[in-house]
């Protein structure tokens, strides 16, 4: 599988990523094979959080063979140095590891986030004393707003930044470019999530895959086209949907990587009006 550099920080990473969610709930035995399996064709980027159920108490005994040759992410939705410090502790512990190549703050959504995380008492400055023990070797935040995501690359030197990068919210309000660009020109590596979603679950509408809180992308044609589309974007890598099944489909597209063309641009550009968006876009453009 294609590697791609993570910011200028001379590592490498696999263009697609696992998602820890995809071992929640499952036995060890069942999260050692899904690992192996995506260690066998070539990833080496794995993100997990502490709100992922006990993905944390599943990934952690499963990564541990590899765990020298891998870029091990986690986040923390904690805005404050102290809950922070014990969260990334105890998910160190389950994750059977001293360090995280990448720590993040997780799901940055309001002002009200970003003053806290900057306070003289918030993640942040905790977060770069924990760099400089060597702790967490690399600092990163996702969110999926974009006025965020703008402010906090302009706040702080963050190493990534993990975004929705999705056709879809792309092309009805061109929710997404504007983070890739800033990013780039901070040298700060792009990260993506939600490039496989097809669009919000309704209201009243059954909820198909229990690991997915928005509606896949179930067809194998349009789904290589959704993925080629986000990687065929200045970033590093996308992580894919945490159900095994698109998991697989993921692996095979990122395989054999191949950047999109025009052609099939102006068919997502089409095929985008039938999606419900999964955010609020008003305003983000």
């Amino acid at each position: 599988m294609e590697r791609r550099p993570y910011g200028d920080t001379g590592i490498d990473l696999s263009i697609l990523g696992f998602g820890g969610i995809l071992v929640m709930d499952c036995g060890r035995k069942e999260a050692s094979r899904i690992v192996a399996k995506s260690i066998d064709c070539g990833i080496n980027y794995f993100d997990v959080a502490p709100s992922y159920g006990n993905a944390e108490e599943r990934l952690g005994p499963a990564l541990e063979p590899y765990r020298k040759e891998i870029f091990l992410a986690c986040k923390t939705g904690e805005r404050s140095g102290k809950r922070a410090e014990d969260e990334l502790m105890q998910s160190l512990k389950n994750m059977k590891t001293d360090y995280f190549d990448l720590y993040q703050l997780h799901a940055m959504t309001t002002r009200e986030d970003v003053n806290q995380a900057v306070a003289p008492d918030g993640i942040i400055p905790f977060l770069i004393d924990a760099k400089n023990k060597g702790i967490v070797r690399h600092i990163g935040f996702s969110a999926h707003s974009v006025e965020v995501a703008i402010e906090l690359l302009e706040l702080f030197d963050f190493d990534s930044v993990l975004f929705p990068l999705n056709w879809t919210h792309y092309f009805q309000a061109d929710f997404g470019p504007q983070v890739v660009e800033k990013a780039v020109k901070k040298k700060v590596a792009v990260l993506a999530l939600k490039a496989l979603a097809f669009g919000k679950i309704l209201d009243g509408e059954k909820k198909a895959f229990p690991k997915c809180w928005y509606v896949p992308i179930e067809d194998s044609e349009l789904a290589d086209l959704a993925l080629r589309f986000t990687l065929s974007q200045k970033i590093t890598a996308a992580i894919p949907p945490g159900e095994e099944k698109f998991f697989d489909m993921a692996m095979a597209i990122a395989s054999n990587f191949k950047p999109i063309n025009d052609q099939k641009i102006d068919y997502l550009k089409e095929k985008s009006c039938e999606a419900v968006p999964m955010f609020n876009l008003e305003g983000q453009a």
